[in-house]
């Protein structure tokens, strides 16, 4: 694991509980994040992952419990303004309009603007200026930056959505299924992002149901069955196989 985790955590989540009715989606659930990690969060469906990042990323509020970033508590913020603090999630969908080019993709909610004869208009040579810096950054080129995204593939649509969390200076990155739709081809140059964004102390929450992928990537591994912590391993203390029965809920070690 990274030698970070000697430090004080990044994120520190504590008993943090949320139920929907007379379901229990999370149950006293803790864990700490360190800079630098990337932590894999594993269940199967409807373990609460879900549930879990939403309640981080100030979707959901929990019902109890807190949520600690660099000190604060940030359990009762709203989406925007956890983002603000520097906690960034890339769902599935990659929230991309793709009917926009990669400039305003990278300012999506932040657009810059000018005025021309008083009026405000975009200013899409400033944020496509700026898309080619954060791309060049993760060492991703894209040969027209006037291309609606719409066109471009899987991997490229993945590299753009972590482009935008690192330009806006995200601590923290919650990654949900990033390699899901991809080829293998793809699927390596995403793997290759992460670690590089680990080098620069960017604290990752690597969500897949890819065990390989998951033993590629990540430092430590977190279980979730049926909103319950099931386990936690160090990725390099745990197999395949102990991670199935975590959960399965044949191995309960909270």
């Amino acid at each position: 694991m990274n030698s970070t985790v000697e430090n004080a955590p990044l994120l520190s989540i504590q008993d943090v509980s949320k139920r929907f009715g007379g379901t229990h989606a999370s149950s006293n659930l803790s864990l700490d994040l360190y800079p630098g990690e990337v932590l894999a969060l594993a269940g199967d469906n409807g373990a609460g992952k879900s549930t879990l990042i939403k309640m981080i990323s100030g979707v959901h509020q929990p019902d109890s419990g807190e949520i600690i970033y660099q000190g604060q508590t940030i359990s009762h913020r709203t989406p925007h303004e956890v983002r603000e603090l520097g906690i960034e999630t890339i769902y599935q969908d990659l929230a991309l309009a793709d009917n926009l080019d990669v400039g305003i993709n990278i300012f999506l909610g932040r657009e810059r603007m000018k005025r021309v004869l008083g009026l405000p208009v975009l200013d899409r040579k400033f944020m496509r200026q700026e898309a080619i810096g954060a791309l060049r950054h993760l060492g991703i080129e894209l040969n027209d930056m006037t291309m609606p995204v719409r066109y471009l593939s899987g991997g490229q649509r993945q590299a753009i959505a972590i482009s935008r969390a690192v330009y806006w200076k995200a601590k923290i990155l919650i990654m949900d299924e990033p390699t899901a739709a991809l080829g293998v081809p793809e699927q390596r140059e995403v793997k290759d992002l992460i670690k590089r964004l680990q080098s620069e102390g960017v604290a990752i929450i690597f969500i897949s149901h890819n065990l390989n992928d998951i033993f590629e990537v990540s430092d430590r591994i977190f279980v979730l069955e049926r909103g319950r912590k099931a386990g936690e391993r160090l990725i390099a203390d745990t197999n395949e196989d102990e991670v199935v029965a975590m959960m399965m809920g044949r191995v309960l070690d909270n």
